[in-house]
């Protein structure tokens, strides 16, 4: 267990909790070349125990009910107590800790939203997810502005219409938009919802952070997680003269955390492998 240093001033002190070193280590290296917000890695351990004994000492020196760091980057298959059995338990903190989730496994998705975690990350992290994920755990930790300091701008959000209700659904946890005969789907890691708009307008609306990879598809940037040619049975897999439900070789994105594959029409495959080179991927 590594000695925790002090954050410096409005950095964001993270705790990394992973039975793998490398994973740890990869981290660490990601978090440093992370600038907005900036954050420092204070402690890593290797499980749910160890954690606790360290929040546990690292509280038992502050005063009050401060908390010992801002976030704990969580693997969750880990030996004894997974990750999530330990976000159960932080919950019950006095000043719990933001949660994010990082492994190798999008099984625990809705698990992981359950219990109200910031993110959810899959390895291998790449440095602009993390990043977003940190913008997200800041966003949260940020002091609610009084009345004469000016209200920091809420994340824009999409209005979606259904059973009766109106849900509004952050921009930040879309992960895509895909045309399906006369509607839109609208994916976040934890829900479907179903749209009236036209993509094309929505294309227009949600600017650059979403990547048009099909004419019937919209992804967000930061939720793709590979590109590789698969056989995926859709109708058009290159949205022109496919028959409905024929298997079809095609190129296509992962979109993580839900471990889905979306066609890339020819068309598109240029401008997405360019953008995805752009990012890093």
């Amino acid at each position: 267990m590594n000695n925790p240093t002090r954050a410096t001033a409005h950095a964001l002190r993270v705790l990394l909790v992973d039975d793998e070193a490398l994973a740890r280590l990869r981290l660490r290296t990601l978090i440093g070349d992370c600038t907005e917000p900036r954050a420092t890695v204070v402690g890593e351990v290797a499980n749910a125990a160890l954690a606790l004994e360290w929040l546990q000492a690292q509280n038992t020196g502050t005063a009050g009910a401060d908390r010992a760091c801002d976030l704990v980057l969580l693997d969750i298959q880990m030996p004894g107590r997974d990750g999530t059995q330990l976000a159960e338990e932080l919950r019950g903190l006095p000043q719990p800790p933001a949660v994010v989730f990082v492994t190798a496994h999008a099984g625990h998705a809705l698990k992981a939203f359950d219990l109200e975690a910031v993110d959810y990350l899959t390895k291998p992290v790449r440095r602009e997810r993390l990043q977003l994920a940190l913008q997200r755990v800041a966003a949260r930790l940020a002091p609610v502005p009084s009345a004469v300091e000016p209200a920091v701008q809420p994340d824009p959000v999409l209005v979606v219409s259904e059973r009766g209700r109106v849900v509004r659904v952050p921009l930040a946890e879309v992960l895509y938009l895909k045309a399906e005969l006369k509607y839109v789907t609208l994916r976040t890691a934890a829900h479907t919802h179903v749209l009236d708009d036209a993509l094309s307008d929505l294309e227009q609306r949600l600017g650059p952070r979403f990547l048009r990879v099909h004419r019937n598809a919209l992804v967000a940037r930061s939720a793709i997680s590979a590109l590789e040619r698969r056989t995926l049975t859709d109708k058009g897999s290159d949205g022109d003269d496919a028959e409905e439900g024929m298997a079809s070789d095609c190129w296509a994105v992962k979109v993580a955390p839900v471990g889905e594959w979306l066609a890339v029409s020819r068309r598109q495959a240029s401008a997405v492998r360019e953008a995805l080179a752009a990012s890093g991927l």
